[in-house]
């Protein structure tokens, strides 16, 4: 049984942290290498805008700033399911290698599958998955004890190492690619925002407007999968069912974020940690919570990171692990 003043307090959280992306939504609107005045966004947003400022907002920023705010949503989302499901609080998809398994599927595809841009847009987040999902199953198999179960820390391990084997993987890949290519794979690589276009919001909505309901009915299972494994058990949980399930979840909605924004870690691991330590560790309370985090986040890295430097700025991805790296070891040694 909830706690009402837990539950109100989480409500009172979520039109916060709204009100914050709003906030810093409106700010990622005016600022950047063609600024826009702020009293005339309203009125290009209603259509009166000159073709300059009509461009700039539409093409440029508009399709950035929802990008990455669903992007770290799915991040958020995705770290948030596998802490539940391997029942270790430094579980994130770009720690364990789900992200860098993604990333050599793209890889490969680009660099060596000939393929049209248009087919491209819409295909990346499918090439992402399976490459994604190949890497974690071979991870969950690794860290898997047939007398123990699944092995928390063992995962980390194994899949920090996995991350590492497919960083040198992609390295190898592009060594011999033309030029053009490389610099896409490399700024992949960095967790820059490349796919900042409408199509590619089209191409990832689709997995949140269904994962992230999905994810919510699954909330009562992941609680109970938090458990031990007896007392997941004796509660009547199909126990390789449902971590297969929400697997897949936590491995569809990395690889979709992934697919257009790059290779970004710690917004999953951040988010949902920031999420339990202000409504509890109750997947009803705290998830909701976390995925308005995460793409808040990752919108105000990417916004701080493309205005710090001109004219390219830094990465979001660089921004991100400016954080949440020295967050991942100081969680590290306090698990020590």
């Amino acid at each position: 049984m909830m706690s009402l003043s837990v539950v109100k307090k989480q409500r009172m959280l979520v039109v916060g942290i709204s009100a914050l992306i709003l906030l810093t939504i409106m700010i990622s609107m005016g600022i950047g290498y063609a600024s826009l005045s702020y009293d005339r966004l309203l009125p290009t947003l209603l259509g009166n805008g000159t073709f300059k400022e009509h461009f700039v907002l539409f093409s440029v920023r508009l399709p950035r700033i929802i990008i990455t705010l669903l992007a770290g949503m799915a991040l958020a989302l995705s770290g948030s399911i596998l802490q539940g499901v391997t029942r270790n609080d430094l579980a994130d998809p770009g720690i364990i290698g789900i992200n860098s398994g993604a990333g050599v599927a793209i890889a490969i595809v680009f660099l060596y599958i000939p393929i049209k841009v248009g087919s491209f847009v819409y295909a990346i987040p499918l090439v992402a998955f399976l490459g994604a999902i190949i890497t974690a199953v071979l991870i969950y198999v690794l860290a898997y004890s047939r007398r123990v179960g699944l092995q928390p820390v063992r995962l980390v391990l194994i899949g920090v190492g996995f991350s590492t084997a497919l960083s040198g993987i992609m390295i190898v890949l592009i060594s011999s690619a033309e030029r053009s290519k490389v610099d896409f794979i490399s700024k992949w690589l960095a967790g820059s925002i490349w796919g900042a276009d409408w199509p590619f919001i089209w191409a990832i909505l689709p997995w949140l407007v269904v994962l992230i309901p999905f994810t919510l009915y699954k909330a009562h299972r992941l609680n109970i999968l938090g458990l031990n494994e007896d007392t997941s058990i004796g509660l009547g949980i199909s126990l390789g069912k449902e971590r297969i399930v929400l697997m897949l979840t936590a491995v569809a909605l990395a690889a979709s974020a992934v697919s257009v924004t790059g290779g970004i870690s710690f917004i999953g691991l951040m988010a949902p940690h920031i999420a339990k330590r202000l409504v509890g560790p109750r997947n009803q309370l705290f998830i909701p919570i976390a995925i308005l985090l995460g793409g808040w986040l990752l919108l105000l890295a990417d916004t701080v990171g493309r205005n710090i430097v001109d004219p390219d700025g830094i990465a979001a991805g660089i921004m991100v692990a400016l954080i949440g790296g020295p967050y991942f070891m100081y969680l590290l040694l306090k698990k020590a």
